[in-house]
């Protein structure tokens, strides 16, 4: 995988990850005020296991946090990416106190 670019095209409504100058994949949305409404992901076959949807969607939810808009994660591939990691801190439970006794 030499040359990945992952861009918004507004034109399509849809965020577009591109590999060697080929169309990979892209993630569908529709823009409503002051958000973003994530409807569909998608990632070529040919292009799976690459790891390619997952910087899609990481790109998409960046770039949308940078313009300031809320999203909503319709997709479920998005809404993967919008919780934390299950080891992140947010995620753990926190442990009673040891007691010297």
């Amino acid at each position: 995988m030499n040359g990945v670019d992952v861009r918004d095209v507004p034109e399509h409504s849809a965020y577009e990850i591109t590999s060697d100058g080929t169309l990979a994949g892209s993630a569908f949305y529709t823009l409503r005020d002051d958000q973003i409404v994530f409807t569909h992901t998608e990632v070529g076959a040919e292009f799976g296991g690459q790891g390619l949807g997952g910087r899609l969607a990481r790109y998409a939810l960046d770039d949308a946090a940078a313009r300031g808009l809320h999203v909503v994660a319709q997709c479920p591939f998005i809404a993967r990416h919008l919780a934390p990691p299950v080891d992140s801190p947010t995620n753990r439970r926190p442990r009673a106190p040891a007691h010297d006794d």
